[in-house]
């Protein structure tokens, strides 16, 4: 291996970490798999990379990322953290919004916030909409703030005061008086994080930073030390929520940005997979031990919202963070899964997940709940001798035992219950598929169904049967995507500025010096790990016809022209709204940036003609158990051994170290010259 030139990639899911590594020299891929270690992850992280074998003075630099802060936030396992705000927005955590979605629903409450009453201060100050200081900041009052916030036991401290994404100064006094009286609290100010509108919102995304960042500044610093002391040396970035990355001490001083870090990194893959394939719109299903998560590429790019919600569902409304995420939707459906029999006899699977400890009772681990992985185990999918390429055999006889405990509740055969937790949790993977596609408008028959995780595999070709999708990718090396997509990221940050003013040919002109000092602020920024790196901004406005709550991103063309702009936005808002108003004033509420840092990224190679066979040749046969109820023998070949371009009819297996791929009678599989597999229903 040559001196510092492998890129390596690391991911922590609910019960895998995966390794990916990369040197261009040799095109040479080193990957690994292990359990992930939830009391300290970075134990896993460890682990794989030892697995690995790879030499820490050959690699060039590490991006790693994974659940760490999304789980520190679903099992409130974050620091204890105190609110000062401006006096009489105390409540603004509990007040929220009124758009509840389900707003008929009587027995209706507000999900509890993460900082209780008696932890939340007021501080006399205020500043107006347009950042004129109205009443100075007393900073008497924040010495017996810090002196109550230390007696009470406090870690962290988020500072949202009114009105300050347009005037951050006196945030900034409050935390440097904080931070003078109490040096080793820690202190996130609500304008370092975003400078958009919308007080409750930005206050919950301050309050939830400050939550998880005493938690991840331990967690990041433990990896880093113990990458240092093991050779490595920076950089060390960390998966970013919106496609991007950053530097180990950016992330955790904003680790609220890592919320979605490991579904974002599977997303950029598919993005990779997609501009090498050609094939422009993708939707990406990632089947993880524990979750499923769902996301669109687009023409060609991975779609990011502005905003996110924590833990929304039909009858939540969740946590809002004014964030770059990229746009997914996740449910509690995954390999790990628990089968259970509600109040009412009706079979459930999910939300929640045997996870890594103790693990799918096949694993034989002390797990005694029955799971997906186990109904695919009993239903021939999986090869209890094959899983993992060998290096983990699974137990049929204890997920026999633990599917007969469900299939006498349900009053089914052994093998009936196993079919029935599939049927299951397949259905609940299609209504998330839905609502990332249908029911945002997309027709499914114009995407393909990119599948990835441990299971997107095993479901893959029911789900786009199902939906109607054109057809199936397998990339290589599904099982470990996401930390395969995260070397296909580069550095990335986003800025936004709030405004408020008409939209006319003036106003645009006047955004010049906004993007040109936020293209000052990212220079800075890359600046603090790669120098001398090359930078390209896409640049974009928020706007909304007058009078509306709600705004739509304009991306800034290059030499378009204000009613060129005007135009887009039209068309843009019809898209999202289903209606324009050409003959409605505009505003100008927003500016945007998107600034990409140039970096080394992986793709796609051809096969090289020593990995190309030249026939056709079944490793096994094994009997599955279809949805029809039937049983059915089938042949079983290996990825690798697969020849190029030839079409294999299901129904069949094919086995590779981090998944296996399920075809379906009436279906037809093919791998090209990408090593993909692309499965089509048979013409």
């Amino acid at each position: 291996m040559s001196r510092q030139s492998i890129r390596l990639a690391t991911d922590v899911g609910g019960t895998f970490t995966d390794l990916v590594a990369y040197e261009p020299g040799s095109r040479r891929l080193i990957t690994a798999k292990t359990l992930t270690t939830p009391t300290d992850p970075s134990q896993g992280v460890l682990t794989a990379i030892a697995d690995s074998a790879v030499e820490a003075q050959a690699v060039a630099f590490l991006i790693h990322g994974g659940t760490t802060v999304i789980n520190a936030l679903t099992e409130r396992k974050g620091a204890k953290t105190a609110l000062i705000t401006t006096a009489g927005f105390r409540d603004v955590l509990e007040i929220g919004r009124g758009n509840r979605p389900d707003l008929y629903n009587l027995r209706f409450r507000s999900p509890e916030a993460f900082v209780p009453r008696a932890l939340r201060f007021e501080v006399a100050e205020r500043i107006d909409w347009q950042g004129r200081v109205l009443e100075p900041l007393d900073e008497a009052a924040l010495q017996s703030i810090a002196e109550a916030c230390r007696e009470a036991g406090v870690e962290a401290i988020a500072i949202a005061l009114l009105n300050s994404y347009a005037n951050p100064e006196h945030e900034e006094r409050a935390k440097a008086a904080i931070a003078a009286a109490w040096p080793e609290v820690s202190l996130t100010a609500s304008s370092e994080i975003t400078r958009a509108w919308r007080e409750y919102e930005r206050s919950n995304t301050a309050v939830l930073n400050a939550y998880v960042r005493p938690v991840m500044a331990r967690y990041l610093g433990r990896l880093e030390s113990a990458l240092s002391q093991r050779g490595f040396r920076p950089p060390y970035l960390a998966m970013l929520s919106n496609g991007g990355s950053a530097d180990f001490d950016w992330a955790a001083e904003q680790p609220l940005q890592m919320v979605e870090s490991g579904p974002a990194g599977g997303l950029s893959g598919a993005a990779a997979v997609g501009r090498a394939a050609g094939v422009s719109n993708i939707i990406s299903l990632d089947i993880g031990g524990t979750t499923a998560k769902c996301s669109l590429v687009q023409d060609g790019e991975p779609k990011v919202g502005t905003s996110y919600s924590l833990e929304r569902s039909r009858t939540n409304p969740g946590y809002p963070l004014l964030m770059p995420v990229v746009d997914i939707v996740e449910i509690g459906a995954g390999g790990g899964s628990i089968a259970w029999v509600d109040d009412s006899g009706s079979l459930q699977v999910g939300p929640q997940s045997a996870g890594a400890d103790p693990g799918p009772a096949c694993y034989a681990r002390g797990g005694e709940d029955p799971t997906v992985t186990d109904a695919k185990l009993l239903t021939g999918v999986l090869d209890p001798a094959r899983f993992a390429a060998g290096r983990m055999a699974l137990d049929l006889q204890a997920a026999t035992e633990a599917m007969t405990r469900l299939a006498e509740r349900l009053d089914l055969a052994v093998a009936e219950a196993a079919l029935a937790v599939i049927r299951i949790a397949e259905a609940n993977m299609i209504n998330a598929l839905q609502l990332i596609s249908v029911q945002r408008g997309h027709d499914p028959r114009d995407f393909a169904l990119l599948v990835s995780g441990g299971g997107g595999a095993m479901h893959g070709a029911a789900l786009a049967r199902e939906l109607g999708a054109a057809e199936i990718l397998v990339p290589p090396h599904a099982g470990i995507f996401s930390a395969w997509g995260m070397l296909a990221t580069v550095p990335r940050l986003d800025q936004e500025q709030a405004l408020h003013t008409a939209f006319n040919e003036e106003s645009l002109a006047e955004t010049a010096s906004g993007f040109r000092e936020m293209e000052v602020a990212a220079a800075a920024h890359f600046a603090r790990f790669a120098a001398e790196a090359g930078m390209t901004h896409q640049a974009a406005l928020d706007l909304r016809y007058r009078g509306q709550e709600h705004s739509v991103p304009v991306p800034l063309r290059s030499a378009a022209s204000f009613r060129d702009l005007r135009l887009d936005f039209d068309a843009a808002h019809e898209r999202s709204y289903t209606f324009a108003l050409p003959e409605s004033e505009v505003e100008l509420v927003g500016l945007r940036l998107s600034s990409r840092l140039d970096w080394p990224t992986l793709s796609l190679e051809p096969l090289s003609p020593d990995q190309r066979p030249g026939m056709l040749e079944a490793t096994a046969r094994r009997t599955l158990l279809l949805a029809e109820g039937r049983f059915e023998g089938c042949p079983v070949y290996q990825r690798a051994a697969l020849p190029v371009d030839e079409a294999v009819s299901g129904p069949c297996l094919v086995e590779e170290a981090t998944t296996t791929s399920l075809v379906l009678p009436g279906q037809e599989l093919r791998r090209d010259r990408l090593d993909l597999l692309r499965i089509r229903e048979a013409t």
